[in-house]
């Protein structure tokens, strides 16, 4: 049965060792002004970095991860907080539009990031990976997300490599709709976890 193309980026399942989930975010920055969007399920990285869009992220705020290229890759975005500087009040949403002027907290937007390394996500992948990908390691396929309902479009690519890459294959998803690795059958789901990421290294 042909897999459901549908992307919804990246959505908590777990952590490793069959450890129950918490749904639990840590807390950072947006800079006031970030002029790119990052929407619910986007990968972010911690500056200082380049995003997807070219825009630089400042040294000690987030943004979003840029495909392959970004190793600064610190967790999942799951929505901001800020005073909107239009209306003046204080306002929870589940994107960061891009280019919002925050005076309030005085630092920029508060985000909320799953972030922690041993997490397990579920992602689409743009394209066909088998059983023999599981342990190798793959890339964010980026598409920006959608601005009605604020949730991801990011993909996992279809190529894996046995070196660096940003996510590592953990296995195929249970989903029935979306667990089909038959010959010419795309868009499985997959359960990854980070291979690159901030806190895996040596510094931030």
């Amino acid at each position: 049965m042909a897999n459901q193309d549908a992307a919804f980026g990246f959505r908590q399942v777990g952590g490793l060792g069959s450890r129950p989930t918490n749904e639990g975010t840590s807390k950072y920055v947006i800079a006031s002004g970030y002029t790119s969007a990052i929407y619910a399920g986007d990968i972010v990285a911690m500056g200082a970095a380049t995003d997807e869009s070219g825009a630089a992220i400042s040294a000690g705020y987030v943004g979003q991860a840029a495909a392959t290229s970004e190793t600064r890759n610190l967790g999942i975005f799951n929505g901001c907080f800020y005073e909107d500087p239009t209306t003046k009040k204080p306002t929870f949403k589940n994107y960061w539009p891009g280019d919002v002027a925050v005076t309030s907290p005085s630092a920029g937007a508060t985000a909320f990031v799953y972030d922690n390394p041993d997490d397990l996500f579920e992602v689409q992948t743009s394209g066909r990976l088998v059983q023999s990908c599981v342990g190798r390691s793959v890339d964010m396929a980026y598409t920006a997300g959608s601005t009605v309902n604020g949730r991801s479009k990011e993909e996992i690519g279809a190529t894996s490599y046995n070196g660096t890459g940003q996510l590592a294959l953990v296995r195929v998803s249970e989903d029935p709709s979306n667990s089909d690795l038959a010959t010419g059958v795309n868009n499985a789901n997959w359960i990854v976890k980070f291979n690159e990421h901030v806190y895996y290294n040596a510094a931030i």
